[in-house]
């Protein structure tokens, strides 16, 4: 019987790590812990985009490992915490140094009449904006903070346990023949 229960506990912690490991990946596409809806985005670069989806590297870098009686998702991006818990970073010199640098970078890109004058186009607008912003974010002092909202993707919470729950009385429904699922009001 010893060696069935731990067949029935390796199956049920496959089956978890499956499925959440599913789950907090559609997080990304929801751009949402579940339900919980992420804060929108203040800066005007790429405005209506896609959240924390920019190369791709940290919806990629979300792994999980087991053990004989548990499981662990993680991820070892360092700034993933900063995104999934939320927080305050400070401006440092080599902050401002790549502001400005990416300031020059949008005021380069506007596309210019005969005569100089820049174009008053859509994406001349656009990058007007983002060039305002970048030059905001060069003129913070070193020292200031800037405020990251929690963007939870990874962690425990009501759906999580649900999904854990139905596991578990699916495998030993399956197991025993019986249903044990609970009324839950």
């Amino acid at each position: 019987m010893n060696e069935e229960a731990g067949k029935i506990i390796k199956r049920i912690l496959r089956d978890i790590q499956v499925e959440l490991g599913d789950e907090f990946d559609r997080n990304f596409e929801r751009q949402a812990f579940f339900s919980e809806a992420w804060a929108r985005r203040k800066s005007p670069n790429r405005p209506g985009g896609t959240l924390l989806i920019d190369t791709g590297n940290l919806r990629r870098s979300v792994r999980s490992r087991t053990t004989e009686n548990s499981i662990t998702f993680f991820t070892d991006l360092p700034y993933a915490s900063i995104h999934n818990d939320g927080g305050e970073i400070v401006v440092t010199a080599k902050m401002k140094r790549f502001f400005w640098y990416k300031y020059y970078e949008a005021t380069g890109s506007f596309g210019r009449k005969k005569n100089g004058e820049r174009r008053n186009d859509k994406r001349t607008q656009q990058l007007s904006t983002e060039a305002d912003f970048w030059r905001f974010m060069a003129l913070k002092r070193a020292g200031t903070t800037i405020r990251i909202p929690r963007r939870r993707f990874l962690g425990a919470g009501p759906e999580v346990e649900r999904i854990v729950r139905e596991i578990i009385e699916e495998n030993l429904n399956e197991y025993f023949n019986v249903d044990f699922s609970i009324e839950r009001k």
